[in-house]
Order: C-alpha cells, then structure tokens, then sequence
C-alpha cells in the first residue's frame, strides 16, 4: 500500500507509481513509432550498406585513419611516460584486477592513516 503514498524528500518528490506509469506510456509510445517504420527492410542486401553520395564505399584499409597517424603529436610530447606505462599494459585481465585491488589497498591505507 506505500506505493499509492508520495515520499516528499525536501526537494522534490517520489512515488513509484508514477515512474511505473511514465515508463508504461513511453513504453507505448515507443512501440508506437516503431510501427510506423519501414516494412520492408532486407539484412543482408543493399539497403544494409552506407550511402556516399551514390559513390561506391572505399575499401576499409584505403581510408582507415590509425591512431598513431591522429595523435602523433600527443604521443611524442608524452613519450616518456608511454614508454613506462605501456609495459605495465600486459592484456590479461588478473594484472589489471591486481592493479586495481592494489591502488585501492593503497587508498584505504591513506584514509585510515590521514583521517
């Protein structure tokens, strides 16, 4: 029966009956709008791929940007500190969570020692 009650907090107000309704009408609206699209659209054919203007797509690897081309100028200016910090990036997922654990070891160290 608390649900029919609204929680007044001091600056605004919450009842979930009323986010249970709003969420309901968006809901149906958003059903809604989806069935006024378009029926007949095909995966798999020429409907899928990106329009340029009419020009055919380029091959990926002809207009692929890497980053390295992007942020040449970043990464020279900070080149001391990738070249300690990108040993430390091994991909496995353990030395993250180790790296992770450790700081915030480390962190409530520093709070209980500094509170």
């Amino acid at each position: 029966m608390d649900m029919l009650f609204t929680l007044d907090t001091g600056t605004g107000f919450w009842n979930p009956l009323l986010w249970v309704l709003g969420t309901a009408v968006a809901g149906v609206i958003a059903v809604f709008l989806y069935s006024l699209g378009e029926r007949g659209y095909k995966k798999g054919t020429a409907q899928t791929e990106p329009f340029i203007s009419g020009n055919p797509e380029p091959e990926k690897g002809l207009v692929h940007v890497r980053s390295g081309n992007l942020y040449w100028g970043f990464l020279d200016a900070m080149d001391g500190y990738y070249r300690r910090l990108v040993p430390l990036h091994t991909g496995d997922l353990d030395d993250y969570v180790l790296w992770y654990m450790g700081i915030t070891a480390l962190f409530f160290i520093v709070v209980v020692v500094f509170r």
